[in-house]
């Protein structure tokens, strides 16, 4: 068996490679890391939709109980609930089950740690060594040693929905929205949000069935929304994924807005309120350079990161930055919560387009994304980053930016899981970056294929 922990958690199709027998050692191996601060740890687990999240949440308990361990099931919630959460009922750690955006038949774990960060690569590493080595962790648990599982003494849908409505001053009244639950993890405290603060709300795909999360919905499939917005005549369109960490957003003409987009409107709202820590926000090497240009534009910097949530989170926790995230949605506000929250940021978003004044087309328009290529060069796994060193790549490289004259970009970057090495161009136009990124391609291929 290869590495348990990617960059969120333990994933892969249910009971086929994530089986119940997995989910009970990580539950056993989990408690036994974190009994070592605590003999009788608390965890608080929640799930999406997914027909196998029962399955999973019943095997996971038992570990943890089998440890000694104490559990509190907090039923379907989004994943940023139980980052809440946890720091709520004082929990020692939280457990969400969830694969994302992934089609229904996969699942995932992934732990919080009591602060509701997600944990330590250390502290995952133990975990996963206790596993891959099979060593008995539990041996002498037995009696009243065991754990139990608890009752919540207050309903966490209710308790995560009011610090939600927290995060905002203001109320919806007027505002007519349509939200997209992509069957998931959002379907019911969502509608609860944005109803009890006042909006219009029409919701679709709140229906979960526990094989239709995600299906052709949701923030990765968002075609539905756009027609609904324009139909209902709508301020807003949102969607959300299955376990609602990301957001993608409509305008009212059914026109997309990304999660650049929405970094940039949200930062500017920040800034003008005095709350932009350093005049900074934080992105992804993978960022459009037009969301670069318009944070440039309003005297703000970008601290660069590389793919991935966690990198975000690392950096905003350095730089005391306290926007981040990526153009598929996820974002981070560090002045309200730990990870992305996709409700949360479509509150934040809300917000900035009330006080602006203006539509949400209007203040999207203040991005102009470019054109983005990407295409994949096939490398043999050991030459995968020796193009960092090559001269006739840097020369290449340094040509084609050259050619596009500050009005573009090249990133070149290794796949973390296939033999290949990938080449994403930004520029004006379209025809020209594609044939340029598919000769850097063909070369790359070339030299180290």
């Amino acid at each position: 068996m290869g590495r348990l922990f990617g960059t969120d958690g333990v994933r892969g199709v249910a009971n086929s490679e994530l089986t119940p027998e997995l989910a009970f050692n990580l539950g056993k191996a989990g408690a036994f890391v974190l009994s070592k601060d605590r003999q009788r740890p608390v965890v608080l687990i929640a799930k999406d939709t997914r027909i196998s999240g029962d399955m999973l949440e019943d095997a996971i308990s038992a570990g943890i109980l089998a440890m000694g361990g104490n559990v509190i099931k907090a039923g379907v919630l989004p994943t940023p609930a139980i980052a809440y959460l946890v720091r709520y009922f004082n929990a020692d750690a939280g457990v969400v089950i969830s694969a994302s955006h992934n089609p229904f038949e996969y699942n995932g774990i992934k732990f919080f740690n009591g602060e509701g960060f997600k944990l330590d690569d250390d502290i995952e590493d133990e975990i996963e060594d206790i596993i891959l080595r099979n060593i008995d962790v539990n041996s002498h648990i037995t009696g009243d040693m065991l754990g139990r599982c608890l009752e919540a003494e207050e309903d966490a849908l209710t308790l995560y929905a009011d610090f939600l409505k927290s995060t905002i001053d203001t109320d919806l009244q007027g505002m007519k929205l349509v939200v997209d639950c992509a069957n998931g993890a959002a379907y019911k405290v969502a509608e609860k949000v944005f109803r009890e603060l006042g909006a219009d709300v029409t919701v679709i795909y709140n229906d979960p069935n526990g094989m239709n999360i995600n299906e052709r919905c949701g923030s990765t499939h968002p075609e539905e929304l756009q027609k609904r917005v324009l139909a209902e005549k709508a301020d807003l369109g949102l969607a959300f994924d299955g376990d609602a960490d990301r957001l993608i957003a409509v305008d009212e003409q059914g026109r997309l807005i990304d999660g650049d987009k929405m970094i940039y409107i949200c930062a500017k709202m920040l800034k003008k309120n005095g709350l932009l820590q350093g005049d900074m926000v934080t992105a992804t090497v993978m960022s459009n350079i037009g969301f670069h240009r318009a944070v440039k534009g309003i005297k703000c910097s970008v601290e660069t990161t590389q793919v991935g949530d966690r990198y975000v989170l690392e950096s905003m926790l350095k730089t005391g930055c306290v926007i981040g995230g990526e153009q598929s949605g996820h974002i981070i506000f560090l002045n309200h919560t730990t990870t992305g929250d996709g409700i949360l940021s479509a509150l934040q978003l809300i917000r900035a387009i009330r006080e602006s004044g203006v539509k949400p087309s209007a203040l999207a328009d203040e991005v102009t994304i470019y054109p983005q290529v990407l295409k994949n060069a096939k490398i043999k796994n050991e030459n995968k980053k020796k193009y960092m060193t090559d001269p006739e790549i840097s020369n290449e490289i340094k040509r084609v930016e050259e050619l596009m004259a500050g009005e573009g970009r090249v990133l070149i970057r290794p796949s973390g899981t296939e033999p290949l090495v990938r080449v994403m161009i930004e520029g004006k136009d379209i025809e020209q970056i594609t044939k340029l990124a598919e000769n850097l391609a063909s070369l790359l291929t070339k030299r180290f294929g």
